[in-house]
């Protein structure tokens, strides 16, 4: 029964796709967007797709979406994004330190984010990443390392949370 299989599907892998579509593109939404419609377009497809690796697969689609929006007319009219909303601070501050980091993630140009996010969020080899990617391993490499120097650069010269706090001047001296 395909439907139960396709069903399935999206049940064990949905959170991993969305994660994945939220940080190639940055935006919550925009991700959703485009897990929903990868997932329209596998559906027709899935008895073929089922037994070969179908996260690979929508993964490539949604990549291959993504690709497609960032070419359209409609990109270059679209508003400026709003800003992130304040992420609450855990006892550790590590709520703090992962919306920098994916602040500075999210300005890496489009591919170099997807090569980043495939090789050192999700784990893919060179090999792998260049394969889902339609591109050669050297690509991988090159995008990978310039990715990596950029995220260096946005985040040693990024102030940290603790930085940014202005504080108010004390009563004594007014």
């Amino acid at each position: 029964m395909p439907d139960h299989d396709f069903e399935s599907f999206v049940q064990s892998a949905g959170a991993r796709l969305l994660r994945f579509a939220v940080l190639v593109s940055g935006d919550r939404s925009k991700a959703e967007d485009l897990v929903q419609d990868a997932l329209v377009k596998v559906y027709p497809r899935w008895n073929r797709i089922r037994d070969n690796a179908p996260e690979a697969y929508v993964r490539r689609t949604i990549i291959n979406q993504m690709a497609s929006w960032w070419r359209s007319p409609w990109v270059a009219r679209r508003a400026p994004e709003m800003p992130d909303p304040p992420v609450k601070r855990d006892a550790m501050g590590e709520s703090d330190e992962r919306a920098r980091i994916l602040a500075a993630l999210r300005r890496l140009p489009t591919r170099m984010r997807t090569v980043v996010v495939m090789r050192y969020w999700l784990g893919y080899s060179e090999m792998e990443t260049a394969r889902e990617l339609g591109c050669s391993p050297g690509t991988v490499k090159s995008q990978a390392s310039r990715g990596l120097e950029r995220l260096r650069g946005l985040l040693t010269d990024a102030p940290r949370p603790a930085e940014t706090c202005a504080t108010s001047p004390s009563r004594e001296s007014a």
